[in-house]
């Protein structure tokens, strides 16, 4: 059976029906508070979701990994194989990874048929970043404490072609989670 025949990705083409929202940033972009205000809006219209958030899982799944490439690559595999068991559950799953390299985030995408797979870039400009983190990450890293943290010392890909591009700046988590829905999930 093709995608196409399949009414669980049409739905989800039409924008109805279970899907992955990856939303993809540096760290402290703003992505897992904007994924925590969508999910609210989704679930107060009665929607079932599931949220992925990159730190929670680095907690979990993939407390055994590090931050190098390769272990990068196997937190987003994983990532992105969790998220298509719960989008085969019937649930809208939201990811909030990091996820730096277009590669990695294109092999998630191919986990999923066409119209399934919204790829949402937080652009954040990195002195902002830099001037919202909590954990105090930037820091350590231009001080040489952390290693391969993403957007100092090791790379992050922007996005060349995302289902929806978010500019961060003076705009709040709730409207751009509002923007999501509206644009991609077509409920309004």
């Amino acid at each position: 059976m093709s995608a196409s025949d399949n009414p669980t990705s049409a739905a989800a083409a039409s924008g109805r029906g279970p899907r992955c929202i990856w939303l993809t940033g540096l760290s402290g972009a703003g992505k897992s508070t904007i994924a925590q205000s969508l999910e609210q809006q989704l679930r107060a219209r009665g929607l079932h979701t599931c949220l992925l958030d990159g730190d929670l899982l680095r907690l979990g799944l993939s407390r055994d990994l590090g931050f190098t490439q390769a272990d990068r690559a196997e937190n987003i595999r994983r990532t992105a194989e969790v998220a298509k068991l719960m989008r085969d559950a019937g649930l809208i799953v939201l990811v909030a990874l990091i996820s730096p390299l277009r590669l990695e985030r294109q092999r998630a995408r191919e986990l999923f048929a066409q119209g399934e797979f919204c790829e949402v870039f937080v652009d954040t400009p990195l002195a902002e970043c830099e001037r919202r983190d909590p954990k105090g990450l930037y820091a350590k890293a231009r001080r040489g404490e952390l290693k391969n943290f993403t957007g100092i010392d090791s790379a992050y890909e922007a996005p060349l072609n995302p289902e929806l591009h978010l500019q961060t700046d003076g705009t709040d988590a709730l409207a751009l989670a509002q923007q999501i829905a509206a644009r991609l999930l077509v409920v309004g």
